[in-house]
């Protein structure tokens, strides 16, 4: 059974936009720990602004809908001719209509797009077929071929996946935490650090503390304490980082394969983007497989704005 296909329309209108109305967007990034949004008037940036996260997939619809109608008053009155948005989860025509349904009424009348957000990614690569690899706070990967085939491989959320994510690395660390403590083996580097993070005394507590409603973005936001345990040498976390990249790899070659193309894979998302160590890991099991355009994404993802809408345009110019 072939893999959903990408939305890439407006899912709300069949009012298709002209191109002397993309003036003036707005574009959407939907990660799991927030929302950021941007206001473009003919290319340049007017505002920028950060909520929390409307992904239904990480936070209730009720919060989803709140944080999205707060970043829409952050932007100044302007006229709108399209509203962009990526987001994980993405995965059917239903899930892009739920999401534009939270969008909506903030900006009556207005057509929105939604595409998965490894789509973004891609286009912030100015790149039209290749591969996306997200590593942020969940991880996917997405391509698109010369023929408009296209793949999908992860994606699936954190209970089912996200492997090589900002989310898998802070449970990574909790595990590894739990481990040491059922072989009676004193707290180290890596458990020093995210007992103090998580400002508790003891391994044993971080059991309740794990299921006691903490979400996946405060388990993402401590990753970082892996990387900087392996920077001093820890060997368990330098195993992780090796896990994470290999993984993320496995991801993006699975989707290389099934459609057919050798490049470009482009890598980002926070995690991806800001960790050399795990970007260098990722490139040389990619290396391993015979895959050796493979990009660090430079700019943030929803740059990649930008792109769609010229690509929209474009398409509809034909």
């Amino acid at each position: 059974m072939p893999l959903p296909p990408t939305i890439l329309r407006d899912v709300t209108s069949t009012a298709e936009p002209k191109p002397s109305q993309l003036k003036t967007i707005i574009g959407l990034d939907i990660g799991g720990s927030k929302t950021r949004g941007i206001l473009w008037r003919n290319g340049e940036v007017i505002a920028d602004r950060q909520t929390g996260s409307a992904n239904v997939q990480n936070v209730s619809v009720d919060e989803a809908t709140e944080n999205l109608r707060q970043l829409f008053q952050l932007f100044p009155e302007a006229t709108v001719d399209q509203v962009f948005a990526g987001s994980g989860g993405i995965d059917t025509e239903a899930d892009a209509e739920a999401l534009a349904a939270l969008i909506r009424p903030n900006l009556p009348g207005v057509p929105v797009t939604v595409v998965h957000d490894t789509r973004l990614l891609l286009a912030a690569g100015h790149a039209r077929t290749g591969v996306a690899v997200i590593a942020g706070t969940g991880s996917a990967a997405w391509g698109v071929n010369d023929e408009g085939g296209q793949a999908r491989a992860g994606g699936w959320g954190y209970l089912l996946g996200d492997e090589g994510s900002g989310y898998w690395f802070g449970r990574q660390a909790v595990r590894h935490s739990l481990h040491r403590m059922n072989l009676n083996l004193a707290p180290d580097t890596l458990t020093e650090a995210l007992l103090k993070a998580c400002e508790l005394r003891e391994p044993g507590e971080l059991i309740a503390h794990f299921h006691s409603g903490t979400t996946r973005r405060y388990w993402a936001a401590l990753s970082p304490l892996v990387f900087d345990a392996a920077a001093a040498g820890h060997r368990e976390s330098q195993q992780m980082i090796e896990q994470a990249g290999k993984d993320l790899a496995a991801l993006a070659a699975q989707v290389a394969h099934q459609i057919g193309v050798t490049g470009p894979i482009v890598l980002g998302s926070g995690l991806g983007m800001h960790q050399p160590p795990l970007q260098e890991t990722f490139k040389k099991y990619l290396a391993e497989d015979g895959f050796s355009e493979v990009r660090v994404l430079d700019q943030d993802p929803i740059f990649g704005v930008l792109d769609l809408a010229a690509q929209a345009v474009g398409s509809v110019g034909r």
